[in-house]
């Protein structure tokens, strides 16, 4: 049994789901495959050269292609050598196929890493792909600019402002959405399942969000839980505390992961430790098919308090192994809809100047060893949000199962 080391792994498990914030790019490169010297007076100094290990690969081409673009492009003001080299980087990732392993220059690597903590300045969006790898909100947050204006988890983003989406990746699609608070985007969207575009414009704002928020209804406590991000364990043992010193005492809980998107592998561990006793968490697949297993490393407060957990199709990657270990291990059941359905992990790892790159190293599995990647998890109790009604159905019913 693996514990788990946070190197802090920073493993992300996220549905790609990037918050939108204001950005810029900057990025210097190292000892990297290209070597680039920028001075203002001379222009930009290349030296062609590449590490012993890949020698023998033949970047001609790519060489031919620059030279004939800075001899012949029309708008010599256009040709901004760090800006081609950042595209050249996401064309090499974009060239895997996975949408979910990429190079992120540092403004949009920073502000990544800001959104897990909840802390920018956008419209509350949180974007994704769909099987088809068309760009979709995964889910809008509560009562922000996206959210009052009708954006629905699972529409479809066809333009931002003036550009079409198609073949955008996501931080493209972000640094266009992005921008400083009171400023204005135009998103060209389609609701999942209809056939008419239409458009709303949205003014961005200044957001703090808060990863853990605790209610009560009658004698359930609801904890809603919007992200694993490096403060929701500190603000997970807050709601815990508040939970527990409830007065008149709960009966039981609603874990609420709806719109969930996920984030770090190990917000999922501590979070399933405050109510399993013990018990493998996760499993985690390498590309030799060598599997580690994560389990419980704590004491919970929870153990024996009822709880039904609600998903919907938000909610993914680490929200998904929450629930599916709950689920799995017969600790709480499962209400809503079916779930995202993203099974891999990504990697961050921090490159020269603060440039990130996000790359798919592993698989995640249930306890039983089942991938929900492309599936989701299906709730043991599926009942769809009505959105002609006021009324939470989902929430409903779950507070039904634990007033019975």
């Amino acid at each position: 049994m693996a514990r788990l080391n946070l190197r802090q792994i920073r493993v992300i498990l996220l549905a790609a789901a990037f918050l939108l914030l204001a950005g810029g790019i900057g990025y210097s490169l190292g000892s990297q495959q290209l070597k680039v010297n920028f001075d203002r007076a001379a222009g930009v100094k290349i030296e062609r050269t590449l590490p012993a290990a890949h020698a023998n690969l033949d970047f001609s081409l790519f060489w031919e292609v620059w030279d004939r673009l800075a001899a012949n492009y029309l708008d010599k003001g256009a040709i901004k050598p760090a800006q081609m080299i950042y595209g050249a980087i996401q064309g090499m990732t974009a060239a895997l196929g996975d949408p979910y392993t990429v190079f992120l220059p540092p403004t949009e690597n920073k502000q990544t890493k800001d959104d897990l903590n909840g802390a920018f300045e956008g419209v509350g969006i949180q974007l994704g792909y769909d099987k088809d790898e068309n760009l979709i909100v995964v889910s809008p947050l509560k009562d922000l600019p996206a959210a009052k204006a009708g954006i629905k988890a699972g529409d479809l983003i066809l333009k931002i402002d003036t550009k079409e989406t198609t073949g955008v990746s996501l931080p493209e699609a972000v640094s266009l959405i992005r921008g400083p608070a009171g400023t204005k985007v135009r998103l060209t969207l389609r609701h999942e399942e209809e056939q008419n575009a239409f458009e709303k414009e949205l003014i961005r704002e200044a957001i703090v969000v808060s990863s853990v928020e605790v209610s009560f209804v009658d004698k359930v406590a609801v904890l809603k839980l919007s992200r694993f991000g490096e403060r929701t364990d500190e603000e997970w043992n807050k709601g815990i505390d508040e939970v527990i010193n409830h007065q008149p005492g709960v009966s039981g809980l609603i874990l609420d992961l709806r719109n969930n998107p996920g984030g770090y592998l190990s917000g999922s561990i501590f979070t399933a430790a405050e109510f399993l006793n013990s018990g493998v968490v996760v499993q985690q697949e390498q590309a030799n098919g060598q599997r580690e297993s994560f389990a419980v490393e704590r004491k919970g407060k929870l153990i024996n308090l009822p709880v039904v957990v609600l998903i919907n199709k938000g909610s993914a990657s680490a929200a998904e192994i929450l629930a599916g270990a709950l689920q799995e291990h017969k600790r709480a059941r499962v209400v809503g809809e079916k779930s995202f359905g993203k099974g891999t992990i990504q990697e961050a790892q921090e490159l020269t100047g603060g440039a990130g790159l996000h790359i798919t190293t592993a698989r995640w599995l249930l306890p039983s060893g089942k991938s929900i990647d492309k599936n989701g998890i299906t709730p043991d109790v599926e009942v769809k949000d009505d959105p002609a009604t006021t009324i939470d159905e989902q929430l409903e019913k779950a507070k039904e199962m634990l007033l019975k």
